[in-house]
């Protein structure tokens, strides 16, 4: 009888451990005041589409870029190419629902293609007839959304390490392996529903830091600010759950890459662990008439960790010629058919 009061002690141990560890992980949600005030800025406008209140950032002037951003991201990963491009362009960039301070929809409307009629019809509103648009991971299939929706209104696409790229003909596991995506940590975890639960209410820090790992090549370049900004957007009024409610329905993409005719740009990390390369090449031959180019030291968000070497080829995509001291060589490969 002592080994079964000892074997309970230590059960009984073990679970008033996990309580602990889950009582110090509890976070409330922040409040959706709260965060506007830390991060909204100046040029942040809150417009109702599709009755939603879209968190929008609007900069600079000339022919409109419209930005967007990727899964558990924000608006905030184009801040300085937003910057850059502001004295040449005018540029849009916008929190989809359930991220930033856009915060959820009632309606849950989160598939690709709710997000591709959703930026058709922030750009009628703003009374925009023909618009670039660049797009990052699920940005980019959004981006690829609607330009095969309307691709009269597309002047240009950019899609920086996308999703969507298409399966290969050979129906083999590993060709099948090849076409998929996302594999990062944390939508491993928001797949379990034990996981998904704990998430609502225990969210820890340091996931979003070994997040951040995963998605960056150089972690020196991970700053605290950049894993506090990440952090709080998610725990904004509604986004957790929102964030779980995406991932649980389906996509619901339906790209035609025959009528994605519109000069391409593709560009890539090449260290990126979340999307592999390999997808690049496969949109790059989807698309006839695309350019890829490959950021040797970079991984899934080249635009946000290496800004500058980046928008510096997006500009030279768009037609503008950067001085030759605007900056200093940039380390990528260009792929060549």
């Amino acid at each position: 009888m002592i080994w079964i009061k000892r074997i309970v002690k230590v059960l009984a141990t073990l679970v008033l451990s996990c309580i602990f560890f889950l009582m110090l992980l509890f976070r409330n949600d922040i409040s959706k005041e709260e965060i506007d005030q830390k991060y909204a800025t100046p040029q942040s406008h809150f417009i109702k589409v599709n009755g939603q209140n879209i968190h929008v950032r609007i900069m600079g002037q000339g022919e409109p870029i419209l930005l967007f951003h990727g899964s558990f991201s924000s608006l905030h990963t184009w801040e300085s190419w937003q910057e850059e491009l502001s004295p040449y362009f005018m540029t849009i960039s916008f929190d989809f629902p359930g991220h930033g301070l856009t915060g959820p929809d009632e309606l849950q409307r989160y598939s690709i293609k709710d997000y591709s009629h959703l930026a058709l019809t922030l750009a009628e509103n703003l009374g925009l007839e023909k618009f670039h648009v660049a797009g990052n991971s699920m940005g980019g299939a959004v981006a690829l959304q609607m330009a095969s929706t309307r691709p009269d209104k597309v002047l240009s696409l950019n899609l920086i390490d996308a999703s969507g790229a298409p399966i290969p003909s050979i129906g083999t596991l590993e060709k099948e392996e090849e076409g998929s995506s996302d594999k990062g940590l944390i939508f491993k975890i928001t797949s379990n529903p034990i996981f998904a639960k704990l998430l609502l209410k225990c969210t820890p820090k340091f996931l979003f830091a070994m997040n951040m790992k995963e998605v960056y090549y150089d972690s020196d370049k991970i700053t605290n600010d950049k894993i506090d900004r990440y952090y709080e957007l998610m725990l904004r009024d509604g986004n957790r759950k929102a964030t779980l409610d995406r991932l649980s329905i389906p996509r619901e993409y339906d790209f035609d890459f025959n009528v994605v005719k519109m000069p391409t740009l593709i560009m890539w990390g090449k260290e990126d662990k979340w999307i592999p390369l390999k997808q690049a090449y496969l949109i790059e031959n989807a698309i006839p008439g695309s350019r890829l180019v490959v950021f040797e030291e970079a991984g899934h968000v080249p635009m946000e960790e290496i800004p500058t070497e980046t928008v510096a080829e997006y500009l030279s995509f768009l037609g503008v010629e950067i001085r030759k001291d605007y900056i200093k060589e940039p380390n990528y490969l260009t792929h060549v058919h």
